[in-house]
């Protein structure tokens, strides 16, 4: 792009130096700033936002009365006390307008890299401010969270994080590799409903695991949503395996680590009811940062 070449001259200008004895140095640096400011940013957003829908799922959890004492997850600022309501509203406020602002400035970074003013990114960016309060409020309640973390864990932060970087490119592999991260992620709510399913009937929270319980049984709709944890693990593996196989990865058998591991947890899942499960729900966080970090060194190299 020709601002690129206008901000190599002022480059080789200030240091007073010719441009062939340090081109090479200089092209390396403005492709990792290309890449690392991007990144950084898509990286604090995401940060902040999901700050920001811990703190409103707090909240609305609490208002809605599903916080009660029999409770299996990590406590609750709101329900055990710590922070009164008025203050978890001030706290969300605080949040989602960091949140905005940190929008702002990868919108400013995607007018420089796209030449032009990125008005689908506005669009992205208020797509995951408003779904952060509709979650806790309606959509978890109707049994599409899963949903949600396709979209707002998997195609949306990987899919446009690449489109930053690389100055608006999509491709099949892109969607690919979205979804794939999308349905490991997953597995972490997966593991949060299937410990919760029988507090959450109560609350009329109709979560996946719960309309399964439903349709199935208690004793088969939990055998079919440890199935469904597990297929989740496998089609996510299967899927980036597919990827790295188009893209001539050296490391293309990368997700056989991550797919040891989610069999492994699988099987302590199947052993493990109540509290107990937030072991589980440990080792799967654990698992999907294995999972993002592999496919992402496989990608490179």
């Amino acid at each position: 792009m020709a601002w690129r070449e206008d901000l190599a001259n002022s480059f080789y200008a200030c240091l007073e130096m010719p441009p062939e004895e340090s081109d090479r140095a200089f092209l390396l640096w403005i492709h990792w700033m290309m890449i690392g400011i991007p990144a950084l940013l898509c990286l604090l957003f995401a940060f902040i936002m999901q700050i920001d829908a811990n703190f409103i799922n707090d909240y609305f959890d609490y208002k809605k009365g599903s916080d009660r004492e029999d409770r299996l997850g990590p406590e609750r600022a709101c329900a055990q006390g710590w922070i009164t309501p008025g203050a978890m509203r001030k706290g969300i406020a605080i949040t989602t307008t960091l949140g905005c602002l940190m929008g702002c400035l990868i919108l400013g970074w995607g007018y420089i890299a796209l030449g032009r003013f990125p008005w689908e990114l506005i669009a992205v960016g208020l797509l995951c401010v408003v779904f952060s309060f509709l979650y806790t409020t309606h959509l978890s309640y109707m049994g599409l969270g899963d949903l949600l973390v396709l979209i707002f864990f998997g195609i949306i932060p990987v899919g446009f994080t690449y489109y930053l970087i690389t100055e608006g490119k999509w491709s099949p592999n892109l969607t690919l590799a979205s979804l794939a991260m999308g349905l490991a992620t997953d597995n972490l709510l997966m593991v949060n409903n299937y410990r919760d399913r029988n507090q959450d009937r109560i609350s009329g929270k109709q979560t996946i695991i719960v309309r399964i319980i439903d349709w199935c049984g208690s004793e088969w709709g939990a055998k079919i949503s440890r199935w469904l944890y597990l297929g989740l693990g496998i089609t996510a593996a299967a899927i980036e395996t597919f990827v790295l196989l188009k893209v001539d990865s050296h490391l293309v058998l990368a997700p056989l680590i991550y797919l040891i591991l989610h069999v492994q947890t699988y099987k302590k899942i199947c052993t493990l009811e109540g509290k107990e499960l937030n072991k589980a729900l440990g080792a799967t966080a654990r698992n999907i940062f294995i999972f993002g970090l592999l496919f992402a060194v496989a990608i490179v190299y």
